[in-house]
């Protein structure tokens, strides 16, 4: 009589569980590597803020007028800031709720002025701040105001895997959850107070 070859039961369990292990050793490596994409791009998001924020500041210098600037500039408030892009034509309305949207943190207003949960942190920047001082933020780094504390697992949009800043001189960075505390404003530089609080999440 002819044997047909082919696996037996046995073989086929040692060679799924060969294939589980190996999957749950490359997963931590694939999510890292989302997570970073998706850092990315939010770093991506906030540099067209930054210009169009930029923009709106040199048209305030050349134009004289007052209802534009830098947030610091224009009251301080997140409603200012936002209302003067959109309306400014710096930038559409859907297009500026997409820069403030990330993994988790989706914007539920109906106006820009009111996104009822943002991605970014806006800080009080003004044109005489330092090109060192932060402008946006990631709204995983919650602590603002004495140099900056771990982001907690479950803060939403990256939690503990890293944190965004990008300052006023046009220059961002993706960061560690590690490089905060102590070293935080050596690596960053300064940064002033938040706009109108951080938006709830």
């Amino acid at each position: 009589m002819k044997r047909s070859s082919g696996f037996t039961l046995i073989e086929l369990l040692v060679v799924i569980s060969i294939i589980a292990i190996l999957a749950s050793l490359a997963l931590p490596a694939i999510t890292g590597a989302l997570a970073r994409g998706q850092m990315t791009q939010t770093l991506s998001n906030m540099k067209q803020l930054h210009l169009a924020t930029q923009q709106m500041a040199l048209d305030a210098t050349t134009t004289g007028d007052i209802n534009l600037g830098w947030p610091g500039d224009i009251g301080g408030t997140w409603s200012g800031w936002a209302t003067n892009i959109v309306g400014g034509n710096y930038m559409s309305t859907n297009d500026f709720k997409k820069m403030i949207t990330a993994p988790g943190v989706i914007p539920t207003g109906n106006t820009p002025d009111s996104p009822g949960k943002s991605a970014i942190i806006v800080y009080k920047v003004g044109e005489s701040s330092e090109s060192a001082t932060v402008f946006l933020s990631s709204a995983n780094f919650t602590n603002t105001t004495s140099g900056g504390a771990s982001p907690a697992a479950t803060a939403k949009p990256y939690g503990n895997k890293g944190f965004i800043v990008y300052r006023k001189g046009g220059d961002g960075s993706i960061l560690q959850a590690r490089q905060t505390g102590a070293s935080y404003t050596n690596i960053i530089g300064n940064f002033t107070n938040v706009v109108d609080g951080q938006p709830s999440s």
